[in-house]
């Protein structure tokens, strides 16, 4: 039976799934932790990965792998192939008025969503390269190719070092700011836009199961793709599910035959794994709200939920807006955490912990209906990442979203993904290999629409202001 590997390089950690090409059964996995930061040298993950091949128990019987990874990173590379700064990542948002500057350059948000369905913010690569063209030419200058984490990865993982190897897919390059999903062509005039004008090589962008190299044990190399088409890609995602992932970032997206053209940038337009769309939403505040709170509260995650389910619905009028890093959705870089409806009766354990879950899923419900009106259809949420695993989180969801909500067994959707694009390019069909699905919980429960509604009265309120740096 031939194995197959996949991999999510993501941005706290690494892992690595091996499973049967034809059957999808995991027969082994490991992982290893990233540093943590807004930036990084690549060569970090590299090492990560080979700790968690090694935990995995090495990749000598693997016949194909592919690599899923963390979208939006700047990796700039010189002549050489030597990494020229280090990596700047998604959630870094020192780029906002690089965003801002480029918008505006264009002609505005509607030219940018019409040309490549994305309008840079900050933690859209694009925005990156006019920081780093701006802030710091010497590097800029020194930049002969920019890619991304998977890209950097999947070349680092092959026999051939040269530039010319360097590869990706449509569903990560759709996150760049350069590269049109509707067209599955990148936009040179915008590259040079950003980069001030110099003209980096980019990687070839591959088919859904091309094989972009050979991993020098032996096994091919599937193109890989950004985390999200890779979890995606796993679930086996169609018309009317939507998929939304509470991990380090909050992300809302579904899979549609349909391009998102969003002027207002909070649909981005990006790409699937398999040649359709997946117009996403991306929130900067998810999981790490629930670990602020219960270290606030200074309880565990268990407690928070039960915390969270012990008070009334709605929190007796008390709301968190949890913008704790900035935001990205509403683009507000700068903006801060806020809780409003504090009085005597509402300053319980309980109160702050319903307030934080229904403030999280109000932001995520808000991504929804973003969605909704790009003409996605949502007929059910499909809820995974680490957030999915409160109870209160998902015991809420469905008041919140007014849809069922399915939550399949924990597991490593984007290394799953990936691992199932490796079987698709070691197979070389038209269609994925079919891998049967985990087992999920539904979840029901009457509409709650006053929660949204006292959300979204306070939700614009907060702006916020950039905290004072020493």
């Amino acid at each position: 039976m031939p194995l197959v590997a996949g991999v999510d390089s993501s941005t706290q950690s690494c892992k690595v799934v091996i499973r049967d090409a034809d059957s999808g059964v995991l027969v082994r996995s490991g992982r290893a932790t990233h540093p943590p930061g807004t930036e990084v040298d690549p060569a970090e993950w590299f090492v990560a990965l080979g700790e968690a091949i090694s935990a995995a128990g090495g990749l000598d019987d693997v016949a194909a792998l592919s690599v899923g990874a963390q979208q939006h990173g700047l990796v700039c590379l010189d002549s050489s192939g030597e990494v020229v700064r280090p990596a700047l990542l998604w959630n870094d948002t020192r780029s906002a008025d690089a965003a801002t500057a480029l918008v505006e350059e264009l002609g505005g948000a509607q030219a940018w969503a019409d040309a490549v369905g994305v309008v840079p913010l900050a933690a859209i690569t694009a925005s990156r390269l006019r920081w780093v063209a701006d802030a710091e030419p010497h590097n800029a200058d020194r930049t002969a190719a920019v890619c991304l984490p998977h890209d950097w990865l999947t070349w680092h993982l092959g026999t051939d070092a040269g530039l010319d190897a360097l590869a990706t897919d449509r569903g990560d390059a759709s996150g760049t700011g350069y590269f049109s999903a509707v067209t599955d062509e990148y936009r040179e005039d915008l590259l040079r836009l950003a980069f001030r004008d110099r003209r980096p090589q980019l990687p070839r962008v591959a088919g859904p199961y091309e094989r972009v190299g050979e991993h020098r044990g032996g096994a091919v190399i599937g193109p890989g793709t950004g985390d999200n088409a890779a979890a995606a890609l796993a679930l086996d995602a169609g018309e009317g599910d939507v998929v939304i992932s509470i991990g380090t970032s909050g992300v809302v997206s579904a899979v549609s035959s349909a391009a998102a053209r969003d002027a207002s940038g909070i649909v981005a337009g990006f790409a699937d794994a398999t040649g359709r769309q997946l117009p996403l939403v991306c929130t900067l505040n998810a999981a790490r709200v629930l670990d602020a709170t219960t270290t606030l509260l200074g309880v565990d995650h268990a407690a928070l939920s039960s915390l969270a389910l012990a008070a009334p619905p709605g929190s007796d009028g008390l709301v968190m807006v949890p913008y704790f890093e900035g935001e990205r959705t509403p683009n507000r870089p700068h903006a801060t955490g806020a809780v409003h409806g504090l009085t005597i009766a509402t300053s319980t354990p309980a109160h702050l912990a319903r307030a934080t879950v229904e403030g999280l899923l109000c932001g995520l419900a808000d991504g929804v209906d973003h969605l909704i009106a790009q003409g996605v259809q949502v007929r059910r949420v499909i809820l995974i990442g680490g957030g999915a695993r409160s109870e209160a989180v998902r015991r809420l969801a469905p008041a919140i979203l007014g849809v069922p909500v399915l939550v399949p067994s924990p597991g490593e959707y984007v290394a799953d993904g990936a691992a199932r694009q490796a079987a698709w390019t070691l197979a070389g069909t038209d269609r994925p290999p079919t891998w049967p699905q985990a087992d999920t919980q539904r979840y029901e429960a009457d509409p709650q629409p006053q929660v949204r509604e006292r959300y979204a009265a306070v939700r614009d309120l907060t702006d916020g202001v950039q905290p004072p740096t020493e």
